[in-house]
């Protein structure tokens, strides 16, 4: 009788390693990191041979003994490594593994936020609490809803107030730009969304009808999928979602399978819909067809809230910190794709949901309807969540007073600050991702210092509850507004 042999063993793969070249182990290195200046980083190291940026970058940083990861480039004779050194580097220039490589770091710029410290504008015109507060994607304007039935445009540059947007027959209660910044569209209690000329004040047209009540919730399709900005999604109390083509004034598509109000809705950057419901699931929605794609499900109460780990850059599109403006929509569609596939990195878009159930769920949806982790901790309803602009943290604001940090791949919890002596209504973060402003219901904002887990500043002023809150993209102001009626402006 034949007797069997051991069974193959399977090559072992790094789970951390993100490269191109594959899984297949491709051998080690010897190579010797140095600085620019010509300064060995520790001894030569036997590295694999498909290593990384990103985890040649994490190396250096704990080398180094820095207190915060700080970006590094990579190059060996003065050819860059962008994919991995086996890619471009021995492949590329030809080296052999039997060589010992000098692989030369170059520290990257670093965008620094300065946290806020003091209001130079307390604004008002109001005459009903503003609901809501939102800089434009390049951070030239700012705009607010409110229950006064208006938006209101304002003049950053003398901080007072440009155009008065009126229309609306009932309470305001959200506002969206679009990704190029050129139309800002309101929902209201009327039932109606309308569309805003941001640089004249004008209305674009007649009110969109459709939906039978209160508007909960709007969002563009983001600029790197649609250029022109033409199409924008909008839920409501009635359970539906309806997606508009601003340009035609019409609904593309229905979408109605909610058995209870809708929330929140994302636009994500792989062209899903994401929405949230009182019936307790989230659903996710094919945008060209309005097919539902699949349910997630787990909440045992209300879905209040939602963020995805690209909400920074789908919001912002093609404008970053430096100030650049794109010459067309082809340019912002590149700048803007390029931008969103640096954040997104090789994994799956991440989505997290908080309840009234008290609990959070952090989500794959694009992949699968099971939740990669549900987050406990709040001992009350989750109000507001937001994922850092670098995707690596979550905060989550609850009315136990609390906010609260999660790990942004894992779902992981973190730490809590404490610090507000009322309900968190909103958290906003800065865009460099080191600090995180908080508003409450105990009429103040509080600024939060991530990497010491304390709070830096607390900016006192409001008279009253503070319901919403932005923080500038390019990081120099911040906006926030609340029962008191009062627009406030905070700079550093």
């Amino acid at each position: 009788m034949a007797t069997r042999g051991p069974p193959k063993r399977k090559k072992k793969t790094n789970p951390d390693s993100n490269v191109s070249d594959g899984s297949e182990n491709l051998g080690n290195i010897i190579a010797q990191l140095k600085s620019v200046d010509d300064e060995p980083c520790g001894p030569p190291l036997s590295l694999p041979a498909n290593v990384t940026p990103e985890q040649l970058q994490l190396l250096v940083n704990q080398l180094l003994n820095n207190e915060e990861s700080l970006p590094y480039a990579f190059s060996v004779d003065e050819t860059e490594i962008i994919t991995s050194l086996h890619k471009d580097i021995i492949v590329g220039l030809n080296k052999s593994t039997e060589d010992v490589l000098t692989i030369v770091y170059r520290p990257q710029a670093i965008f620094k936020v300065r946290a806020v410290t003091r209001c130079t504008s307390t604004l008002a015109g109001h005459t009903e609490a503003i609901l809501s507060v939102s800089f434009s994607p390049d951070g030239t304007q700012l705009a607010t809803g409110s229950g006064d039935t208006t938006v209101r445009i304002w003049d950053l540059n003398t901080e007072t107030p440009q155009f008065t947007l009126s229309g609306h027959k009932n309470w305001v209660l959200c506002i969206a730009w679009s990704p190029d910044g050129k139309v800002l569209a309101s929902g209201s209690m009327d039932k109606t969304v309308r569309l805003w000329d941001p640089s004249t004040g004008a209305a674009l047209g007649d009110s969109l009808l459709g939906h039978t009540k209160w508007i909960t919730c709007l969002v563009w399709e983001p600029i790197h999928l649609n250029p022109s900005c033409t199409r924008l999604a909008s839920s409501s109390k009635d359970g539906t979602i309806r997606i508009w083509n601003t340009k035609l004034r019409r609904t593309i598509l229905s979408m109605s399978q909610h058995t209870a109000a809708v929330t929140c809705i994302k636009w994500g950057g792989d062209g899903l819909l994401y929405s949230s419901s009182q019936d307790k699931t989230i659903k996710v929605w094919d945008t060209k067809e309005g097919k539902l794609v699949r349910t997630l499900e787990g909440h045992g109460h209300w879905v209040n809230t939602m963020a995805l780990s690209t909400d920074f850059v789908l919001r912002t599109g093609a404008y970053d910190h430096t100030n650049r403006v794109p010459k067309n929509e082809q340019e912002a569609q590149e700048w803007a794709l390029k931008r969103y596939q640096e954040a997104k990195g090789t994994k799956p878009e991440r989505l997290v949901s908080g309840s009234d159930d008290f609990t959070m769920f952090f989500w794959e949806p694009s992949t699968s309807k099971k939740p990669v982790a549900r987050l406990t901790g709040h001992q009350k309803l989750v109000n507001h969540v937001s994922f850092s602009p670098d995707g690596r943290l979550i905060a989550s604001a609850g009315f136990d007073n609390s906010v609260k940090l999660w790990d942004g791949y894992s779902g992981k919890f973190i730490t809590s600050l404490r610090g507000h002596v009322g309900p968190v209504y909103q958290v906003c973060w800065s865009s460099d991702s080191r600090m995180l402003i908080s508003a409450s219901k105990d009429s103040t904002l509080k600024i939060w210092d991530v990497r010491t887990r304390k709070m830096k500043f607390e900016l006192p002023g409001h008279l009253d509850e503070v319901f919403s809150v932005d923080w500038s993209p390019s990081g120099d102001k911040v906006a926030s507004g609340g029962k008191d009626r009062q627009l406030k402006l905070w700079r550093n």
